[in-house]
């Protein structure tokens, strides 16, 4: 049988694209069949001018039901955009970190050969991660339907404007106040825009929705955290004629005119990460921020000892 790996780079940096190469030469020499998109293979083909190994492509001769795996080659956003391909899919997506913080990638580049091993001999697990559900109400009218891994984010639209909303937790109000937006994350996105605004990390295994106003001017704007099974919603205020656009995960926008709803729930559908380290999350969150720890002796044992 057949086995066929996707490959996916952000083929506007040369990093990328070498890297997508040499991943494509280690999976054909495993045996299996690298797939790429055919604008990602255009791209190589015009900086390099041949492939290094035989490459099937998505689409014309592959679809995403053929895929076992996603290799994904960048950051952050080039998970996000893998992510989106596969969005309905079982393929799970392995990340290698070719950006700077990289917290939904598996590896790092130097550990490449590593990564193409882990696939070949299937040396890993899927962990699916929370997605959420966004909605945009223009009156009774559902103006569109859209989703996110990370977060859907209100914001306004003009510079000189803020914009003023009332945020609603399970159709009851909670607060209304003026602001530059307000951030709806799930716990993967706890540590991306969620995080730049204010709210709390929350670990992976947690299972909850998070609220975070950005730049908000009222006494009670604070960051919440909510049940998984509740509705959030947005509203722009219509006293005002000030604009908002929402951004899911900083790649899909629709435009919010005064008056517009977000409405926000947990997907159905969420995002399987293949996942090859045990690591715990704080171990991550440590050295993706590079955390001061030092002074730190560890647990102390049952005889009352620090272990060396």
């Amino acid at each position: 049988m057949t086995r066929r790996i996707l490959v996916l780079a952000h083929t506007g940096r040369h990093d990328a694209m070498a890297a997508a190469q040499e991943a494509c030469t280690l999976l054909h020499a495993a045996g299996l069949t690298p797939v790429m998109r055919a604008e990602e293979l255009q791209d190589i083909q015009a900086e390099y001018g041949t492939l290094t190994a035989p490459t099937d492509t998505l689409g014309a001769e592959v679809g995403l039901e053929d895929i076992e795996l996603g290799m994904v080659l960048g950051g952050d956003g080039t998970i996000l955009r893998a992510a989106e391909l596969v969005r309905g899919t079982d393929v799970p997506l392995l990340g290698v970190n070719l950006g700077h913080v990289g917290f939904l990638a598996e590896s790092e580049r130097a550990d490449l050969a590593e990564a193409v091993r882990w696939v070949v001999d299937r040396d890993y697990t899927v962990e699916e991660r929370m997605a959420i559900d966004v909605q945009v109400w223009r009156g009774d009218q559902l103006a569109a339907q859209t989703w996110a891994l990370n977060e859907a984010a209100i914001e306004k639209a003009n510079r000189e404007r803020m914009i003023e909303v009332v945020l609603e937790v399970d159709g009851r109000p909670v607060s209304s106040f003026g602001c530059d937006g307000v951030v709806l994350a799930t716990p993967t996105g706890s540590t991306a825009y969620a995080f730049s605004s204010g709210g709390p990390v929350v670990w992976p295994e947690v299972e909850a929705l998070l609220v975070a106003p950005i730049s908000a001017h009222a006494l009670f704007a604070k960051p919440l955290v909510v049940a998984p099974t509740s509705l959030l919603a947005v509203e722009l205020l219509t006293r005002t004629d000030a604009s908002g656009v929402l951004w899911c995960d900083g790649r899909r926008t629709v435009d919010l005119p005064p008056g517009a709803r977000v409405e926000a729930t947990r997907s159905d559908i969420p995002v399987r990460l293949a996942r090859t380290h045990q690591t715990p999350f704080s171990e991550r969150l440590v050295r993706k921020f590079a955390l001061p720890t030092q002074g730190w002796r560890g647990p102390v044992t049952h005889d009352g000892e620090h272990p060396q």
